[in-house]
């Protein structure tokens, strides 16, 4: 399958930055330094907190994990200058009373991105060391905890979230195949199957513990060249063969072929008010 472009860790995250408050269009972002025994290395986990946020511990709320933090919450600090507009549209729908008022985290990538969202020994892109087996450990033992001990977050997998696109899409994919029943929703933007001659669909052959709720999404333009761009979206549609295998309905799985879409923020961006109210959707049995 051919590869679209490779996203690039930003300087930005070498920087021990500390854990202020920083004020958004709908509600707030916290900033917190994670130095990573995992990884060894630091990195700012970006915490949005909706503009009904109760600290005082009487509420608590469902929680959304995103791969790629640089890119969610401000212009200034994403790739190519060109965010997802998550606070805004987080605020958006949950005034609207489209989905319930929920913690959003974003998690910074590093210099070491590439080598940390790949799970395998890789030829294309070349990865001979990688660190991806690692990252269900490192959210579950330093990610999560941090965020738990310090918000009014609900547990349980019907309560959690993860996220991302391209090689943070793949991680995703990889996470749930490594510790099944912790998130219990999958936002999976143009992941990047084609990793190490698309090992990761053959995992899915032999997997079905997938959670509640996916929702996974594909531009038709990825590449930018025709016949390569069929190749992925071919790929897409293996995928969600393998999903519905499993016995995913259409209430737990939606698939977007987004017609024209690139690889790029602003397509993800534009897909996220649809991935989240589908992930998060209130329904009559919700008591939030």
């Amino acid at each position: 399958m051919p590869r679209p472009p490779i996203r690039k860790a930003q300087s930005k995250t070498k920087e021990a930055v500390p854990a202020p408050a920083v004020p958004i269009a709908g509600g707030q972002l916290n900033l917190h330094e994670l130095r990573s025994q995992v990884f060894g290395n630091t990195r700012l986990v970006r915490v949005w907190l909706p503009p009904d946020y109760d600290g005082s511990g009487a509420a608590h709320y469902p929680i959304l994990y995103l791969n790629d933090g640089q890119n969610l919450f401000e212009a200034a600090m994403a790739f190519g200058g060109v965010h997802w507009q998550v606070g805004e549209t987080a605020s958006r729908l949950i005034s609207e009373r489209k989905i319930p008022s929920l913690i959003i985290v974003g998690i910074d990538n590093t210099k070491s991105r590439v080598q940390e969202y790949i799970p395998y020994r890789s030829k294309d892109p070349r990865v001979l060391h990688p660190k991806g087996r690692s990252y269900p450990e490192f959210l579950r033992r330093e990610v999560m905890p941090l965020i738990e001990e310090r918000y009014s977050v609900r547990k349980g997998p019907e309560n959690t979230g993860l996220g991302g696109s391209s090689l943070g899409g793949l991680i995703t994919l990889y996470t749930q195949f490594a510790m099944p029943g912790v998130f219990g929703r999958l936002l999976i933007e143009s992941p990047s199957l084609f990793v190490a001659n698309k090992k990761i669909l053959e995992e899915n052959r032999r997997f079905c513990g997938w959670p509640e709720r996916i929702y996974l999404a594909m531009g038709t333009r990825e590449v930018g060249h025709g016949e390569k761009d069929a190749k992925i979206v071919d790929g897409i549609r293996e995928l969600e063969s393998l999903l519905r295998d499993c016995g995913l309905s259409e209430g737990r799985l939606k698939v977007r072929i987004d017609e024209g879409a690139g690889h790029n923020e602003a397509a993800w961006a534009a897909r996220f008010p649809e991935a989240l109210e589908f992930l998060f959707r209130i329904t009559r049995d919700d008591n939030s």
